[in-house]
């Protein structure tokens, strides 16, 4: 059941915040939803690449990295409005404070020096794609943006998200601030602050103050790696910056970034001016199974839950239930744990399936996906398998550009597929086409249903599809156990096409031998030939 904290009462800014989650309830607040239909299976082409490229924005699999954020961002939010108490006036306190320092311009002067700061400071670092924005994203909007006081009269933003500039300058971080406070209050200090010629001083001092004037519960700060130092005026001033928010001001403040932010992150851990926050948390990518027992391996045992729940969501007709161990070492190789590529790649394989007609994911059709379309990620993962911390942070940033476009290119080719598929079949009547997926979801066979179809709809063409089944189920069900062979399948299947075939037929092992790989070590990893010698060794 939700809590709250019993010294946290007579605070109005805290008690108006949702009560504390359980972690039950956590995990599910921030885990993704997913709707998953088996028949959907069956759909047509066009229609799977709608419902799977879903993953991308809703699949979430809360790790423990995700709940300790979670934690964190709690009790950095609750313990930074214990300074600034609506009701006995420490709010009005640091509002005084506040408007020394606009008059002034100096963000160091205060009118009132009882005023208390209970907030913290939390560095979040990670390489991007690593799911740093994504889970603060979640995890923020358990919480409502904006509360009304109606007793005071008073708005409470909660939290406020921004995000720096590309050009790197302190004073467009403050306009991005007064921006992001405009859509959350309709208010207008865009307009009134960040259009006029101040100063960057008297821009950091005016935000203070509005962060104060709204009672903002805690100021996320993403992206900080895009802080320049030179147009910033230097490490040491942008710090200051931050740190004043946090001591001074009593605003909590999570800075988020990729390790090329690392000079700033460094100086705020050394800084002896630095709240006794919450340091920083690296978020590193998840890690492979590992053998030895630990942290390690509590990591490698996320890896193996996590891609067994993204490995259930499969709209492939020939799809393996079972995700082996060879197939989830090669995902991990090809990705190195890091959480949208490993949901990117599986998004692409899936339609790259589709398109190729082998309707099942293989490690050799994931790693032509990985070859072909995300060739610019390609140094960045590299650097990453190397473990070179030096590598890393010259790779930071790793995003697939354009996935929307390759989504839409394997979708241009699963249309051509499909029609070229289906012109003969049916004479492109849809209802037709949807009983026989229908039935072929229902393990019957396709060259005996094919027939049976065309010849419902010819003897009762004003029939539904609902109608149609129990008959063409009562035709199938009379025939011979051993179907003969229509005249139109061809006695040989090509080469080419062995790929299409059924996971356990043995041209189908031999297709997704790996270049210059023996049809021997195929079946051999595959498990299809008998280990003498180490039958043997055990037996001895």
């Amino acid at each position: 059941m939700a809590t709250q904290v019993s010294n946290n009462t007579g605070n109005p800014l805290i008690e108006a915040l949702p009560p504390i989650l359980t972690t039950k309830q956590v995990k599910l607040g921030l885990s993704g939803s997913i709707k998953f239909d088996p028949r959907d299976i069956y759909a047509d082409g066009t229609q799977r690449v709608h419902i799977i490229s879903q993953l991308l924005d809703n699949f979430f699999q809360p790790l423990a990295s995700h709940l300790q954020l979670e934690t964190k961002i709690s009790i950095m939010l609750r313990q930074g409005y214990v300074g600034r108490n609506l009701s006995d006036g420490s709010l009005n306190t640091h509002l005084q404070n506040g408007y020394e320092r606009v008059m002034t311009g100096d963000l160091e002067v205060f009118r009132f020096n009882h005023a208390k700061s209970t907030a913290h400071s939390l560095s979040l670092i990670g390489c991007s794609g690593s799911g740093k924005s994504s889970t603060l994203n979640r995890i923020l909007v358990t919480y409502p943006q904006a509360i009304f006081h109606e007793k005071y009269n008073f708005t409470q933003i909660v939290y406020l998200k921004v995000d720096c500039p590309h050009d790197g300058s302190l004073k467009q971080l403050c306009n991005h601030f007064f921006e992001e406070i405009d859509k959350v209050l309709n208010t207008d200090y865009e307009r009134k602050y960040a259009l006029k010629r101040h100063s960057v001083e008297t821009l950091m001092a005016l935000m203070s103050q509005i962060a104060n004037v709204h009672a903002i519960g805690v100021l996320v700060i993403d992206e900080i790696q895009h802080l320049s130092t030179n147009k910033s005026g230097g490490v040491e001033k942008m710090l200051n910056f931050f740190v004043t928010l946090v001591n001074v001001i009593g605003l909590p403040v999570v800075m988020v970034g990729t390790p090329k932010a690392r000079a700033i992150f460094e100086m705020d851990l050394r800084s002896a001016r630095r709240s006794a926050g919450f340091g920083a948390l690296l978020w590193e990518p998840m890690q492979a199974p590992a053998v030895n027992a630990g942290s390690d391996q509590i990591k490698s045992t996320e890896w193996k839950a996590f891609t067994d729940k993204l490995w259930q969501y499969q709209w492939l007709q020939k799809r393996n239930e079972l995700l082996t161990e060879e197939m989830r070492n090669c995902w991990y190789d090809l990705s190195q744990g890091v959480l949208d590529i490993v949901v990117k790649l599986f998004v692409l394989a899936q339609l790259r399936a589709i398109v190729t007609r082998t309707e099942r994911v293989t490690p050799q059709l994931m790693r032509k996906v990985y070859d072909d379309e995300l060739k610019p990620v390609h140094p960045m993962l590299a650097a990453l398998r190397s473990g070179d911390p030096e590598m890393i942070i010259k790779y930071s940033d790793l995003t697939i550009p354009d996935i929307d476009k390759k989504i839409l290119a394997l979708s241009a080719k699963i249309d051509a597929v499909q029609s070229d598929a289906e012109s003969p079949r049916y004479r492109g009547n849809e209802q037709a086409i949807r009983l026989h997926n229908l039935l072929i979801g229902m393990d019957c066979h396709s060259d005996l249903i094919e027939p049976l179809i065309e010849r419902a709809f010819s003897l009762y063409p004003k029939l539904t599809v609902r109608e149609l089944m129990p008959i063409i189920l009562d035709w199938y069900g009379s025939k011979d156990p051993e179907p003969k062979k229509p005249k139109n399948t061809p006695a040989v299947i090509k080469l080419k096409d062995w790929h299409t075939l059924d996971s356990d037929d043995l041209r189908f092992k031999f297709s997704q031998c790996d270049k210059g790989e023996s049809v021997y070590q195929q079946f051999k990893r595959s498990e299809l030939i008998f280990d003498a010698v180490s039958w043997i060794q055990n037996a001895g």
